[in-house]
């Protein structure tokens, strides 16, 4: 169990580590999907 918790906790580190990285390729992925999508209106 000491195990299982150990895990836990260095995943829910890293993830915190790296959730700026994560939000910000999230957020040109949708910039660039509603640029694709706003092109395709007027095009």
């Amino acid at each position: 169990m000491q195990t299982m918790t150990q895990g836990y906790r260095s995943l829910s580190l890293i993830v915190r580590l790296n959730l700026d990285r994560m939000l910000y390729v999230a957020t040109i992925v949708a910039a660039l999907g509603g640029g694709a999508w706003l092109g395709s209106l007027f095009n």
